[in-house]
């Protein structure tokens, strides 16, 4: 019979030569030792020890042992980072040396349901032992991993909020003076058609001037409506010419409004995660779940 890598093994020994018997439900591999001729027993934990470790264990209880391999019965090697669970769960090959040996693992009886059960119970209640253990150092160390993005996230916008403000303030400006520019005209439209009224003309001449007036501003009103999808209302039309102002500065400027928006995004997402990670740790409360959106 041939290994992994096609070298030919000296001896094949038979499976009693290493047998596997379960202790208080943990499984006992017991091996000769080639170079101390003995017997050596091996209690491994078959849910968290692997392969790998298993066959390091052996290798330092014999100095002698040069080679500690694992096939399967197929003769395809076992990973290292195979569970000696699933390791036992059919026959393989264990490779010490030059020599191997063929190694049958018992059946294992299967758990009760009730005793299954009470496993099952007993894992629930290591975790939530685990969790109140080691709890609030998670807390301390996602607050302090908190607090230091929150810093980054600050500095970072600090000069973008400088800029902002400058472009703010000049749009505002822009805005101001475009409102009293349209009052004023207002105003002079109104002093026109009276002085066009009562000392140039007649109500009769003006009458249809002032119609065809009203009925253009209604048009433009409408044209508003068909541009913009929304209706001539003040504060709205402001809020709309504060924007066109707002983005033509940022533009000139080269002020990034995409990156702006997107860090303050984070700092309101970090916030709230520092809010709801304090609270429970003033009132001793289980954490509340924070999820990561970076």
């Amino acid at each position: 019979w041939r290994g992994w890598e096609g070298a030919p093994y000296s001896t094949l020994v038979p499976s009693d030569e290493v047998t596997i018997n379960y202790r208080h439900g943990l499984p006992v591999i017991t091996l000769m030792l080639p170079t101390r001729s003995e017997r050596c027993q091996f209690t491994v934990k078959p849910v968290v020890t692997t392969v790998g470790a298993f066959l390091q264990d052996v290798q330092r209880e014999d100095k002698g042992i040069q080679r500690a391999e694992v096939f399967a019965a197929d003769g395809s090697k076992v990973s290292d980072a195979t569970l000696m669970e699933i390791l036992l769960m059919n026959d393989f090959k264990l490779v010490i040396n030059d020599t191997a040996y063929s190694v049958s693992p018992p059946v294992k009886d299967k758990l009760s349901s009730e005793h299954a059960t009470e496993m099952e119970d007993v894992k629930s209640l290591v975790h939530r032992l685990f969790v109140a253990l080691h709890l609030e150092d998670h807390q301390i160390r996602k607050e302090r991993e908190l607090l230091q993005k929150l810093d980054h996230l600050k500095g970072e916008l600090l000069p973008l909020e400088q800029m902002k403000a400058r472009i703010t303030d000049s749009a505002d400006a822009k805005t101001s003076r475009l409102l009293w520019v349209g009052l004023a005209l207002m105003s002079t439209q109104g002093g026109a058609l009276a002085w066009l009224t009562w000392w140039v003309y007649s109500w009769d001449i003006m009458e249809p001037v002032t119609y065809f007036i009203t009925y253009g501003s209604a048009m433009a009103f409408y044209a508003y409506f068909v541009l913009t999808k929304q209706d001539y209302i003040y504060p709205h039309a402001k809020d709309r010419q504060f924007l066109h102002y707002f983005y033509r500065k940022s533009r000139k400027q080269r002020f990034n409004v995409e990156r702006y928006n997107k860090l303050q995004n984070g700092l309101a997402e970090t916030e709230e995660s520092l809010r709801r990670l304090r609270q429970p740790l003033h009132l001793r409360l289980p954490i509340q779940e924070i999820s990561d959106k970076d």
